[in-house]
């Protein structure tokens, strides 16, 4: 009967430490799980506190600065990088560009597309003037138009571009899906909507990439104003994408830059279908 109690006891005291063990790892994981989750949420009241306040433009003098960081190696080479990207989805007639900043995109993709007609548009008129100085610097002015226009409101027709571009500029949109609902009017039937931009969480082969290319203290550089920022992350992208008109094609990355391509479908009329059909 002892041996019996002694066993009891035994297994009873044997019961209580592997439960005593397990509700620990248990309790320190939801405690991990507590606090990402506080975290997550505190970064993106951050967020959404910074983004009331974030300017959609950038007036002067910050127009200056702007335009001397963007004319740095990095920016220089990711404009280059987003052009190339930009080709690889076939000759188009117009390519608009939203937020186009100093204009160093513009000039870049006119250089690979010198047959295209490129206009952008910032809703910063202290940008626009100097784009327009950029452009006559590099002779192109001819060939591009910028012009003051809100990303919500954009001055041209249905269905006049075959392509639109953003490049760091979806954070700044106070509305982004009435700016996304915007692209999708101006871009023609089958159009691509190429909206780039940097994120809050880069994938590990690509933080290494730039790392490699551009060094440590750039990517730092790249992370802590990817803090500050109101930038979102490649998920909250695809699903601004999808609360919109567009066919959401996917996310990927060009550089350090998030790229959401979205696609306008074309839409059959009932002959349309019926030839189709034969």
């Amino acid at each position: 009967m002892r041996w019996k109690m002694g066993s009891t006891l035994d297994l009873v005291q044997s019961s209580i430490k592997v439960y005593s063990h397990t509700f620990y790892l248990l309790s320190k994981n939801h405690v991990r799980i507590l606090i990402n989750v506080g975290l997550s949420k505190m970064r993106s009241r951050l967020q959404q506190f910074m983004k009331q306040f974030h300017p959609e433009g950038i007036p002067w003098p910050g127009s200056l600065l702007y335009n001397a960081v963007s004319s740095t190696e990095i920016f220089r080479q990711h404009y280059e990088l987003v052009a190339h990207d930009v080709a690889n989805y076939g000759k188009a007639e117009c390519i608009l560009d939203i937020g186009s900043g100093p204009g160093h995109l513009l000039i870049a993709m006119q250089k690979l597309l010198p047959e295209t007609r490129l206009v952008g548009v910032d809703i910063s008129s202290a940008m626009v003037a100097q784009a327009r100085r950029n452009l006559e610097k590099c002779r192109q002015a001819s060939q591009i138009e910028v012009r003051v226009a809100d990303a919500n409101a954009l001055p041209f027709a249905d269905e006049e571009f075959r392509c639109v571009v953003s490049t760091g500029s979806l954070h700044h949109w106070k509305d982004p899906i009435q700016a996304l609902s915007e692209a999708h009017r101006v871009l023609k039937p089958g159009g691509y909507a190429l909206i780039y931009d940097l994120v809050r969480e880069m994938p590990n082969a690509v933080r290494k990439d730039i790392r490699d290319r551009f060094g440590s203290f750039r990517l730092g550089l790249l992370w802590l104003h990817s803090f500050e920022e109101p930038f979102l992350n490649a998920e909250e992208m695809e699903t601004l994408g999808r609360m919109t008109d567009f066919m959401v094609v996917r996310t990927r990355f060009t550089g350090a830059l998030c790229c959401l391509v979205l696609r306008k479908t074309i839409i059959l009329t009932t002959n349309q279908t019926q030839m189709a059909n034969q």
